[in-house]
């Protein structure tokens, strides 16, 4: 196809359909402006791209939304699938597309970096990874945790850290103070051969993959020789080395006894993003962890996030494991596992662990990731101005002021029993717990949700406007109500608002059919799709998850009340006490109805006089 032609001459989307191949290939998917805004790979173009245009009512509202941003398309053919993924890989990362599953932190975590493509290798610390036939080891989760193992590298194995070019700059400088304290061996100036120094360095290497064990067993053996010859003080400087590496050692837990590199990769996701973890797993033990934030992918399976982290996370990783164990099976596993032997030279095996020392390594990873979640939630908060995403809200709703004072509503039962409601207010953005309410509903009047949410408003707005009302949070009014629900909901509640002349904006807080939070929708049925707009998104499911649980905690207060109602509790005088010793004397309820009065006397604390009552009670009915 001719690009540059194509975007002269009016694009028809249904003309090219036609057109396009039955080869493999990638796809990029354009808006009005020209801008790519979906890059994706297909065995077959012509099926797969077919497909987005095909029953789109039948598709989930994030592939309705692209659907309905693309203005015209291109495709890139290529030989293989394979060659199609690599190529997908690349055109992500160069142009990150907004509908393509995107990891949001990508900066560089520091690696340790060994030059052995050079004749005398040196070690150094390094955020940007390179294939320049170096080896790296990481991640590490701060440079604080790196430095600290460069330190006791230096002092165990005395190899070079400077900037010197070897062997082109050997015996022109004096050996620095590094040598002279014994952290290097001065390859710089011919001290030292090739050979002797290339095996300290493979040493260095065992070290940090993780092989302590057959480091020590090798100076153990040295040490001894050199007892042997009397040599003490290099004996004792080996030993030394020795309780060195030992106590890094006992500080990493072995959690495979296979003693396997390992990749463990598990998600967790909430309303509105998700989190990948990653733990490193080298030699048998957990040497570092890390962390991936994808934001707005409340949409997207966790299924469809780990496919998109394999391929964007290992695209650029120098050192890929022979094992990589996932939460969740994914989709071209067997293309992913071939992508991955192919960039990193060995065979790759993708599997999901459903027992043993591997699955519990997943979950050990989803903790991880939850709090990892948790915690970047928590930054957001800290450093977000909620002042601004009101603000967002007023102009995406068209609102003529910002609204500071938001209500929210939600309806909580079991069945037809313990039906509830519950009222939470924002004020500023900020939850006003002193103004939350609760609702008891008749279910038998109300047996329906709509019904239910009319008469909490009607019960609501009849206090708007009155003068004499005493409760602080009735008395205020609101600038915009939401309700947890969809269109039937907020049509529902109009008929009340008009029944009072009351204009206050009411919207649905409507969700997805994997039941989270999508967007907000008026009782004409417009929609206000929060897709793109993901600090709204955040917010709105904050006031919709606050108003479910304020409604379900009270729920759950009835009912537990409800049964651990006792039909001793109408009896006057008899108290829990009481009540609990006539369970424990009796043993049911059934047999104090039966008891006499004699025999109820004889339960400890329980007076003739009460006895006589609770003998009345069930007697006289």
């Amino acid at each position: 196809m001719d690009f540059e032609k194509s975007k002269q001459m009016k694009f028809n989307i249904h003309e090219e359909l036609k057109n396009l191949p039955e080869k493999p290939g990638v796809y990029l998917m354009k808006d009005k402006k020209n801008k790519i805004i979906y890059v994706g790979k297909a065995v077959v173009l012509k099926n797969r791209v077919r497909q987005y245009f095909q029953d789109i009512t039948k598709k989930d509202s994030k592939t309705q939304a692209l659907v309905s941003n693309i203005n015209s398309f291109e495709y890139i053919i290529t030989d293989t699938e394979m060659e199609a993924l690599i190529l997908e890989c690349t055109l992500i990362k160069q142009y990150k597309p907004h509908f393509n599953i995107l990891m949001k932190d990508d900066k560089q975590y520091p690696h340790i970096k060994v030059t052995v493509n050079e004749d005398f290798p040196k070690i150094i610390i390094t955020r940007k990874l390179k294939k320049d036939g170096a080896k790296y080891y990481g991640v590490y989760s701060s440079a604080f945790a790196v430095k600290q193992t460069l330190e006791l590298i230096k002092k165990v194995f005395p190899i070079r850290t400077c900037d010197r070019v070897l062997p082109r700059d050997i015996g022109k400088q004096r050996e620095c103070l590094n040598y002279h304290i014994g952290r290097c061996l001065a390859p710089c100036t011919g001290s030292i051969d090739k050979e002797q120094y290339r095996n300290m360095v493979i040493n260095v290497c065992e070290f940090l993959e993780g092989k302590h064990e057959d480091i020590i067993k090798q100076f153990e053996e040295k040490m001894k020789k050199l007892a042997e010859k009397l040599q003490f003080e290099e004996a004792a400087a080996l030993r030394d080395k020795i309780k060195s590496i030992n106590h890094i050692s006992e500080k990493q837990k072995v959690y495979l006894t296979d003693m396997k590199d390992m990749d463990v990769v598990s998600i967790i996701q909430d309303e509105t993003d998700s989190c990948v973890q990653l733990l490193f797993i080298r030699n048998g033990k957990l040497i570092g962890t890390r962390s991936f934030i994808y934001q707005g992918t409340q949409q997207d399976s966790m299924s469809d996030i780990l496919n998109a982290f394999l391929t964007q996370y290992y695209n650029n990783e120098q050192f890929i494991p022979s094992n990589v164990v996932l939460q969740y099976e994914i989709a071209d596993m067997q293309l992913i596992e071939e992508w991955m032997a192919k960039i990193s030279g060995h065979r790759v095996y993708l599997k999901v662990p459903l027992k043993g020392e591997k699955r519990k390594l997943i979950l050990m990873a989803a903790k991880n990731a939850d709090a990892s979640l948790r915690q970047y939630k928590d930054n957001l908060k800290r450093t977000t101005d909620v002042n601004d995403i009101i603000k967002l809200l007023a102009q995406e709703l068209s609102l003529e002021s910002i609204p500071r004072r938001i209500e929210a509503y939600d309806i909580s039962n079991t069945g037809t029993s313990e039906v509830v409601a519950s009222m939470v207010v924002f004020l500023d953005g900020v939850p006003e717990k002193d103004h939350y309410r609760r609702f008891k509903i008749n279910a038998s009047e109300h047996p329906d949700d709509y019904g239910c949410m009319k008469e909490v408003l009607f019960r609501r707005l009849k206090h708007l406007d009155n003068s004499e009302e005493t409760n602080k949070s009735f008395k205020q009014r609101p600038d915009l109500i939401l309700l947890d629900g969809g269109i039937g909901h907020v049509s529902a509640v109009n008929e009340v608002f008009n029944e009072f002349g009351t204009d206050i904006k009411v919207l649905g807080m409507v969700k997805n059919d994997k039941h989270k939070s999508r967007g907000l929708i008026d009782s004409h049925g417009n929609e206000y799709e929060l897709k793109n707009s993901i600090e709204i998104l955040r917010f709105i499911t904050a006031i919709q998850n606050e108003a479910h649980r304020f409604a379900l905690g009270y729920n759950i207060k009835l009912r537990e009340k409800r049964y651990n109602k006792s039909v001793l509790d109408d009896i006057q005088g008899i108290g829990d006490s009481r009540k609990m010793s006539l369970i424990k004397h009796f043993g049911s309820i059934k047999r104090i109805q039966l008891a006499e009065i004699e025999e109820l006397e004889k339960v400890e604390g329980i007076s003739k006089a009460q006895a006589q009552r609770i003998f009345d009670y069930f007697h006289n009915k």
